[in-house]
């Protein structure tokens, strides 16, 4: 069984050294020496390694994915049985959608694998997350992109790639969307599949659009704002500005009232916006009958409500769009489409 092992650094390619974390060129064939001393059967295994990245991930920026994607396309995919990519945590939920989106009609297990500690630190779950990974792929559970990730205490946790989300503040946890990762890891076995992830996905369609015409271009210039009382559109300039995603609260809302002055209100940002010919979306927010009033002033003003997907997965989707569209049409039926399993629900 070949598998193609991709690093790209992270704390899982990182070592400790005087008390700073960094990235280290020994790491990464650390993971491999430990996976050998602690998987009987690797023998049977081979991997073809390349590293496009050694950084930490929190340095990361939306070309890192063009490079990675060319990396593992340069090296022609067809010949392996999975792909994994080692990967730091920080950007972790952003990476994951971005390798689901474009490589959303491979037919091919594709895992990002972490760790939370350094591999040498007793406490790293990097080493479990990795021999679940290749148990994926050895056993054939799917095609589709993938997160292994066992958090202190718990149970080792597969995650979709598109509905990942950016780990708990102050902890380090990871998990999906509402809560619904797509099987658990026990005992070297996969359970608790969703009926979706039973089977192979079938490769999604982009209906109204020629796939072969998106590439691995991800727009730098989609400003993300982050609600909080307060908050003053002023300081915004969109001068270098592609589109707008306003994150909301949890409940799919955000500051619609002028009571506390029109610096505060995002009325008055999308209008804008619009008079800068510059699109502004929101999310996430789940559709439902009823919405709350500010919800629906919002989209009445002219915001476009990306329905139904993560904040992480829709900021993706928004880059991969403007970095290959040019008219807002396309754009729209871009975003529209569900790609890799994106929305919930």
């Amino acid at each position: 069984m070949k598998i193609l092992l991709v690093f790209t650094g992270g704390t899982i390619g990182s070592t400790v050294s005087e008390g700073t974390i960094d990235t280290s060129g020994n790491a990464p064939f650390k993971l491999l020496h430990l996976f050998e001393q602690h998987y009987p059967e690797h023998q049977q295994l081979h991997f073809d390694t390349l590293q496009p990245l050694q950084i930490l991930s929190e340095n990361l920026a939306p070309t890192a994915w063009t490079t990675i994607i060319n990396a593992i396309e340069k090296a022609d995919p067809s010949q392996y049985n999975g792909i994994i990519i080692t990967h730091g945590t920080d950007t972790l939920a952003y990476s994951a959608a971005a390798v689901s989106f474009y490589f959303h009609d491979l037919k091919l297990p594709i895992l990002l694998v972490s760790s939370n500690y350094p591999l040498d630190d007793e406490r790293a779950n990097g080493l479990e997350n990795f021999i679940c990974a290749v148990e994926f792929i050895r056993q054939q559970i799917a095609t589709g992109v993938y997160v292994p990730y066992r958090n202190p205490q718990q149970t080792m946790q597969v995650h979709q790639g598109t509905r990942l989300t950016c780990s708990l503040q102050l902890s380090g946890d990871f998990f999906s969307v509402q809560g619904n990762s797509a099987m658990q890891f026990e005992q070297g076995e996969f359970v608790n599949l969703t009926s979706i992830r039973l089977r192979s996905r079938q490769a999604a369609k982009i209906t109204g659009l020629n796939p072969a015409a998106v590439k691995p271009n991800f727009s730098d210039q989609i400003l993300m704002i982050k609600p909080y009382p307060g908050l003053d559109y002023r300081h915004f300039n969109l001068s270098q500005t592609d589109a707008v995603l306003h994150d909301l609260y949890h409940s799919g809302t955000a500051c619609a009232s002028l009571q506390w002055g029109e610096q505060h209100s995002l009325i008055e940002f999308i209008k804008r916006c619009k008079a800068e010919h510059v699109a502004i979306y929101l999310a996430p927010a789940i559709h439902s009958p009823d919405a709350y009033q500010s919800t629906l002033t919002l989209l009445e003003h002219g915001a476009q409500m990306l329905w139904n997907m993560s904040i992480e997965a829709a900021y993706v989707k928004l880059a991969l769009a403007y970095g290959n569209f040019d008219s807002q049409t396309e754009i729209s039926t871009f975003m529209e489409n569900d790609i890799a399993d994106e929305h919930i629900g």
